[in-house]
């Protein structure tokens, strides 16, 4: 039986159908939540962070009562949360973090290995007061910088990396040459720490519905975004993705729970990640 993993950004949706939604699922295993609030109380074995903890909020020019996290569904599931600090701190086997509220680590037994799950959130800021933009990408590499300190060899590591990075794959905003190879890097960045792109996509969906956004070569972009939830029709943009290393790419399955009937109440579907015994 694989090991099933769900990625969420929940949309800092506060009302419990969420968190049901998620933990009324009984063959899912491990949830990635992004921009989850504090969750109710019993709706899950385990949470990472403490729901209690001060430290459930998402640091950023407004501090929000959200953050990512890292949810234990299944009775017989073994996680155990890698303790966050602040980059330049230091405490041995901690993960530093750019940003407080913008990754969540945990390692999990399965199979007779440890995976460590990520589930990460590239916060959007915008450059200047004078400055009209709102990027993430700057968030994404921050993210990046964090995820390698979860690396201490070229090869045979077991990391999944999954989330909301607020960027396109294959394509700028309108089109625009120069964005495209700004979020270029982000892809590239990932895969030379050997963590590559994934999904979901239109060749490893078995299921989805066809592309309805731009390509990145032969691997079409899945909508998991609407600029209105309940709107199937504003779905035009992938900006959740998924990236592992090497040693797991052959037993992964990635695809957008994106239909009308699985979309859920958030602006962005759901990501279902599938992991085959060895």
């Amino acid at each position: 039986m694989p090991l099933r993993i769900v990625s969420w950004n929940m949309n800092h949706n506060p009302r419990p159908e969420a968190w049901e939604l998620v933990a009324s699922d009984p063959q899912l295993d491990v949830a990635l939540l992004q921009e989850a609030c504090v969750p109710p109380a019993g709706v899950a074995k385990q949470v990472f962070p403490d729901p209690d903890a001060e430290t459930w909020r998402t640091a950023s020019t407004t501090p929000s009562k959200w953050r990512t996290a890292i949810v234990r569904l299944r009775d017989g599931v073994v996680l155990r949360p890698r303790k966050l600090i602040r980059v330049g701190e230091w405490l041995e086997d901690a993960v530093p973090v750019s940003r407080e509220g913008t990754l969540a680590v945990a390692d999990i037994d399965f199979g007779g290995e440890t995976i460590t799950l990520v589930s990460a959130y590239a916060v959007w800021e915008t450059p200047s007061r004078e400055s009209s933009w709102i990027i993430a990408d700057a968030s994404a590499h921050r993210l990046i910088s964090d995820v390698s300190s979860l690396l201490s060899t070229q090869k045979d590591h077991r990391i999944i990396v999954a989330g909301d990075f607020n960027i396109y794959r294959g394509k700028g905003d309108r089109g625009s040459s120069y964005w495209k190879r700004r979020y270029d890097t982000v892809f590239d960045r990932m895969e030379a720490l050997g963590l590559p792109f994934i999904g979901p996509s239109g060749c490893v969906d078995p299921v989805g519905e066809p592309a309805r956004s731009g390509t990145s070569g032969d691997r079409p972009n899945v909508p998991t975004f609407r600029t209105k939830q309940k709107d199937a029709s504003t779905a035009a943009h992938q900006l959740d993705f998924v990236f592992a290393s090497e040693s797991l790419r052959p037993r992964l399955t990635v695809r957008a729970l994106g239909a009308d009937d699985e979309w859920g109440p958030s602006d962005h579907c759901r990501v279902q990640i599938d992991l085959a015994d060895a």
